[in-house]
């Protein structure tokens, strides 16, 4: 099969006009960036004001492999499959990190014959979105040592100030650094890091702002830090936050772009959901909601992660309630949850994981059971997609679709979008579109009263399995702090591994009756959530020994070589 970077060349664009053109978005709402992909300004909003709303659906997962089980694949795929029987359907969706793409997970543009296109300029640059992010939360960051070194107005402790740098890229040496060495002019000396980007409070932010007049707001309640008093310190203090608005000015419209098939697709914001909230803008979904019958959304990794995560964060500042989910499962990564096999990154699959393994897949189907379980503890009528792969045995895709429908799930459905585009797709569509027809009793783990520290305790037990929270010191101080505040109605953004429902990622499958480690808890107050650092997640990634950038070039056209 041709390789995803091929098939993308191979299609024949529409004019992002044309795309446009089907979902009622006219030429006064677009904000073109070029021939084939466009921003569709936040105007069209107060246009579509009296339209009724489509049905909104989230695309979760299983906890993943290191090589990822296909959710984009099938969140695109699905709104493929929704157009192809004759659904007026549209993707939202987030934009990539360019420290994954010349890491080791590769895009975010789908791939095969389900795919975002231009699909490198998707994968880089996009419209400039993350740059403005980086731009906007490294001013504030700038301004923080400036402030420090002439005279420090607001009394800003430097001990508290935890307002980090960020930078697009997988750089483990920038986690921890000293600034302001060299001298007086140079600042004050103070321990500090760097974030990726896609981790900044300011993505964030972006991806939760209902408006401008809410991004600007949200940007003043950024904290900074604390000042000798103990009293907050924030970017609107600071005078900081109108700055950081003019640089986001452009960004919080969002990217409208064409799957292969040309139908539409939103990309917006692109926060990590094993460190932020893991979800595309609400924005982008407002738009859609107004324009398709269906729009169809991407939570990352699994349901543990991004899910909880849309249900509990995401709907809560919107509104928005969905009406179904997908949880993406695959044969391999069932195997892996049975603790059998591994599979490491850069590497083949294992050939023993090539052939049947009925046995390993009934031991890791816990992991999906769980998932399961928890989607309709929020009260969404759920269906499995089954990707499948070329491995798969027709005995396994079975098995799967089996414990799937016996663990709850309305339906189960073989997805095969990557190698067939929408018509792979159509099978999963009617699944869902009746799912859409069931109703929604669409509730929160938690409610906002409920103490942070019971709000840890009810995610870890309800959603990852443990029946133990160990909160070390830092963390328990930090409650204490926002709790003072009056911070505790927030809601809480988990921030774990990808690979297991515990803060071990070696615990594969449903791990139950353990102890979940909470080491620390930061504040997002701008964008309204605090966030739990578990087990040893960083908040900066690091490039491995073999990473993707090292097969990326550019021929002598021009051309990008080596991207999937």
């Amino acid at each position: 099969m041709a390789t995803d970077l091929e098939i993308a060349r191979a299609a024949a664009l529409r004019p992002i006009s044309e795309v446009a053109a089907r979902y009622d978005i006219e030429q006064a709402d677009l904000i073109p960036y070029g021939h084939h992909m466009a921003k569709v300004d936040l105007s069209i909003l107060s246009r579509l004001a009296d339209r009724p709303q489509g049905k909104y659906i989230d695309v979760t997962a299983i906890n993943p492999t290191p090589l990822g089980e296909g959710k984009t694949v099938t969140t695109i795929g699905l709104s493929l499959g929704l157009n192809h029987i004759g659904k007026k359907a549209v993707a939202t969706i987030r934009q990539p990190s360019m420290g994954p793409v010349f890491g080791i997970k590769g895009g975010a543009a789908g791939g095969g014959h389900s795919q975002v296109v231009p699909m490198t300029d998707f994968n880089l640059h996009l419209t400039g979105d993350t740059h403005a992010v980086g731009m906007a939360n490294n001013l504030l960051a700038a301004w923080i040592d400036t402030s420090l070194l002439k005279g420090n107005p607001h009394g800003l402790d430097p001990a508290s100030v935890e307002w980090k740098r960020c930078l697009d890229v997988n750089d483990r040496a920038m986690r921890q650094i000293v600034t302001g060495l060299g001298g007086t002019n140079n600042g004050v000396p103070r321990e500090t890091g760097f974030n990726i980007t896609s981790a900044s409070e300011v993505m964030a932010i972006l991806g939760l702002s209902n408006d401008f007049k809410d991004l600007r707001e949200r940007l003043g309640r950024i904290v900074v830090g604390m000042n000798r008093d103990g009293k907050p310190v924030t970017a609107e203090a600071l005078g900081a936050a109108g700055a950081m608005a003019a640089v986001l000015k452009d960004a919080i419209h969002p990217n409208f772009m064409q799957t292969l098939e040309g139908t539409g697709c939103f990309v917006h914001t692109g926060p990590f959901a094993n460190i932020a909230h893991g979800n595309s803008s609400i924005v982008a979904d407002r738009v859609a909601l107004s324009l398709a019958d269906y729009v169809v959304t991407e939570s990352g990794f699994g349901a543990d992660m991004g899910a909880e995560k849309f249900f509990n964060i995401k709907c809560r500042v919107s509104g928005l309630k969905p009406d179904a989910a997908v949880v993406v499962a695959t044969v391999r990564a069932l195997k892996v949850h049975s603790g059998r096999y591994k599979i490491r990154p850069g590497r083949p699959l294992p050939e023993e994981m090539t052939r049947s393994d009925l046995e390993a897949l009934e031991e890791g189907a816990a992991n999906l059971r769980r998932h399961i379980e928890n989607v309709r503890k929020h009260g969404v009528p759920t269906v499995v997609a089954v990707n499948r792969f070329p491995t798969d045995s027709d005995e396994e895709l079975e098995a799967v679709i089996r414990i799937a429908k016996e663990a709850g799930a309305q339906d189960a459905v073989i997805s095969e979008v990557h190698a067939k585009g929408g018509a792979g797709g159509a099978a999963l569509a009617e699944a869902v579109v009746k799912a859409c027809e069931q109703p929604s009793d669409f509730r929160f783990l938690y409610p906002d009263e409920m103490p942070v520290q019971e709000k840890i305790e009810t995610i870890a037990r309800e959603i990852y399995g443990a029946n133990k929270v160990a909160f070390e010191a830092p963390a328990r101080r930090a409650i204490k702090r926002y709790s003072r505040m009056g911070l505790g109605h927030l809601p809480v953004c988990m921030a774990k591994t990808q690979y297991s429902f515990s803060d071990d990622p070696s615990k594969v499958g449903a791990p139950s009756g353990y102890t979940f480690h909470v080491r620390d808890i930061n504040l997002s107050a701008g964008a309204g959530f605090l966030y739990a650092l578990c087990g040893d997640m960083m908040t900066m990634p690091g490039l491995g020994s073999k990473p993707a950038l090292l097969n990326i070039d550019v021929d002598e056209n021009g051309e990008i070589e080596g991207l999937f």
